[in-house]
């Protein structure tokens, strides 16, 4: 198994999809809600969060064939968006690919299924989530790297369901602070994360440059 994979691919998910970050929204937008209400909003997120987590590694490939996309390419553009959402993160800034634009707050409160829209799409499983997870499946090649990149998928769903499940023991000891500091190292962490995946698909695209 491919543990430097498995690793790498829960580093990258736990960066972007900012579990610490996720939990404040939950339960701001379920602040008035009962507490059946509020352990149903996160269920309703963690099953759309892994739905739509192993649509796009089962389906990821096929989809870019569908609309004649090629990898190298989607990668660069995957790193490019990844980068963006790194640079915000490093400012204590959130990119609005994932925490939506000052009109969609507006009409989150009155979202029919919390859960899934806004918490799970796109706060949790934004447009840089779903990148990094199809671009990781390409990366895996061979049957050790297969199992390292679904041991890491999995894994940090697992971890993450945790999280959510959690939430309201865990954002006790969560200050502005701890937020404020775990959000730039995460934004550190993604970033060269994210020039590793330009990188790479400058070789594949540019393979002259390789030489």
């Amino acid at each position: 198994m491919d543990w430097t994979l498995a690793a790498k691919l829960f580093a990258a998910l736990f960066a972007i999809m900012n579990p610490l970050g996720v939990i404040p929204a939950y339960l701001a937008l379920t602040a008035d809600h009962s507490p059946e209400e509020r352990r149903g909003a996160a269920l309703m997120m963690t099953v759309t969060v892994v739905a739509g987590a192993l649509v796009c590694a089962l389906a990821g490939q096929a989809v870019l064939s569908v609309f004649g996309i090629d990898v190298p390419h989607f990668r660069l553009a995957g790193g490019v968006i990844v980068l963006m959402i790194a640079l915000s993160m490093l400012k204590g800034e959130e990119h609005s690919s994932h925490a939506g634009t000052p009109d969609e707050k507006k009409d989150f409160g009155s979202a029919a299924s919390v859960g899934v829209y806004p918490l799970a799409i796109p706060i949790a499983l934004g447009p840089g989530t779903m990148a990094t997870i199809i671009v990781f499946a390409q990366s895996a090649t061979s049957h050790g790297s297969l199992f390292g990149y679904y041991a890491g998928l999995i894994g940090y769903l697992v971890f993450f369901s945790a999280m959510m499940a959690t939430a309201p023991l865990t954002s006790a000891w969560m200050s502005p602070i701890a937020l404020s500091v775990s959000k730039r190292l995460m934004g550190i962490i993604l970033a060269a994360i994210a020039f590793e995946m330009i990188t790479g698909a400058l070789r594949q695209v540019f393979p002259s440059w390789a030489t």
